[in-house]
Parts: structure tokens; sequence; C-alpha cells
């Protein structure tokens, strides 16, 4: 059952929903990102927070949020926005929070995004973090929506090229499928907070064309071997349009002999990582849930089993 806060926010996002992402563009959106990310509690203050560059050209920024004075295992960390918005400052909140909760070193990277830079230019930019990052020790890697969505594609690249792949992937609400056609597309598409028409808008300004959107260098779902990747945590929200792709990934890693952890969180929205805590004691609980799992994750502490059984004792994959 969904919270009241929840519930009020739900209603007040149905009740003053403004002009769509496709009719505002990306300057627009990305004004609004970082409006309310400001707003938000700014979140635990950390050991360090440090400005970093990953070296190679294009220049590219990236924050590293360290938990404790000693070095910690390190978590790659892609945002999420569509492809279009996003940055360090949007999600500097989440990453705080996963630093202290999953006690890791967050390596947060400001990804190129779109119009300004189509396909692949962020799946280059997260495979560039990741291979700097782990060139001395195993990185995990982490994301959120279309984050997650580059973690996956990143995987895949450095798998399909022999590189030292990552400790694991930790996925939530992750875009898989560029043709946007499972169920819940159709069935969560209104009034849950994530439009399927600005998400195809959003497919388009990252210059992927129709006819190209079921290619699995873009929609992995349609990859058609997943099996040597690294253990993987999904989680998806009951309430999101992506729920279907996300679990329906799942169980092609499974039946790729990848080791998974998913949950698909009851009563939860789209997006719930980012500031939802502040008003949803569920949301609160779920993500406290997933930064968790990322810490064991990082430190290769979740048992891993392909077989799709349920998780015992919240440890097992």
């Amino acid at each position: 059952m969904i919270d009241p806060g929840l519930a009020a926010w739900l209603d007040d996002l149905r009740a003053g929903a403004g002009p769509p992402a496709r009719e505002l563009g990306a300057t627009a959106l990305r004004a609004g990102a970082r409006r309310r990310a400001a707003a938000r509690p700014r979140g635990p203050d950390l050991a360090a927070v440090e400005p970093v560059a990953v070296p190679g050209a294009p220049a590219l920024a990236a924050r590293r949020y360290r938990p404790a004075p000693t070095a910690r295992p390190l978590v790659v960390f892609l945002h999420g926005g569509m492809w279009v918005l996003g940055d360090l400052e949007t999600h500097d909140r989440t990453c705080r929070r996963l630093a202290l909760a999953a006690d890791v070193d967050v390596l947060a990277v400001d990804l190129r995004r779109a119009p300004e830079a189509p396909w692949p230019a962020a799946v280059d930019d997260a495979l560039r973090a990741l291979r700097w990052a782990g060139s001395e020790a195993p990185v995990a890697v982490a994301g959120d929506s279309s984050g997650a969505h580059l973690a996956t594609l990143a995987c895949l690249r450095l798998r399909d090229e022999g590189g030292p792949l990552p400790a694991g992937q930790a996925l939530a609400y992750p875009n898989t499928d560029l043709t946007l056609s499972r169920p819940s597309i159709r069935s969560k598409g209104a009034g849950w907070g994530l439009d399927p028409a600005d998400l195809a808008w959003a497919v388009g300004q990252w210059g992927i064309a129709p006819e190209r959107r079921a290619d699995p260098a873009v929609s992995p779902l349609f990859a058609p071997d997943l099996a040597g990747l690294p253990p993987a945590l999904v989680v998806t929200a009951e309430h999101d349009p992506l729920r279907d792709e996300g679990d329906e990934y799942v169980a092609r890693l499974r039946d790729a002999g990848t080791p998974v952890l998913h949950r698909c969180e009851p009563d939860l929205v789209h997006g719930f990582l980012q500031g939802l805590d502040t008003i949803s004691p569920i949301a609160a609980d779920a993500a406290d849930r997933f930064f968790a799992d990322v810490g064991r994750l990082a430190r290769g502490a979740l048992v891993a089993s392909a077989t799709g059984e349920p998780p015992m004792g919240g440890l097992d994959f």
C-alpha cells in the first residue's frame, strides 16, 4: 500500500503536471533538475568529497566520495536522467547516501548528455571511467535509470572486448529496451511519474532512430547472449513503466547463468532513490536496502546463485 507521503506526491504531480519533457527541451529540463536537487537536504557529511579528472579526451569530470579516511571498495556511479539531464549536482545527495550507507568509496562520473553528445558518447565515458578506476583494483559499477542502462552496455562491451570486468553491476530501475514495448510501459504509463512519450523523445534525443531501437548495442534486453557478465543487483519498482524490461533482463541474465539478486519493490515508483526518502518511509527503506546490497556486492559478500531462488536472509542472489 502506497504510504501517505508518496500518495500526496503523486496527487500533486498529477494535478500540477506542466508541459511534457519533449516540449520543454533539454535546457529547461536540466534547469528544473538542478532546482529540485538544490531544494533537497544536502545529504550526509563524509570524510572527503573530492573533484577528480578522468584522464583522456574529451575532458571528463568526476567526483569521489569517501566515507572514511582509509580507502574502501570503489563503486563507479553513472547518473540517470533519460540520457538528457542529470549531472554531478543532481545526484550528489544520492552518492553521499550510497557512500555512507554502503561504506564504499563512490566515483560519480559527469557523463556527456544528449542531444549535444548522442550515442555512444555516454557509453564511451562509462567505459573510460571504469577502465581508469579499475586499473589497480576491481571496481563495481552502479547506476539509476538511464545510468543503469549505461552500466549494462558498458559491461557488455567490456565482456566482448575481453577486458577486465567490474566486480559487480548494481542496477536501479534500469532501461533495457529502447523499443519501449513491454506491457508495463502501457499499464504504468500514466500518473506514475514517468511518461513513455517523454521516454521516446529522450531516446530520439540520444540519436537512436526507431529502426535501431532493438539493436543490442542500445537495448541490452535484445543481446543474444548475456553469459559471462558480472554478478548483478537489479531493483525494479511496482509502479514503474520500466518494471517489465528490468524484470525480463533479470530473467535473461539468470537463463545465461549470470548470478542476480533481484527485488521488485512493492508500492514504489521510478526514481525512488532521488529524494523520495524525504517524504516516503517505504522509499527510504527501499533505498537503504539498495545501498546495503551495493556495499555487499562491492565486497563480493553476496552469495551467488543463478537459480532464481528467493533470497535467504537478504544476502543470497
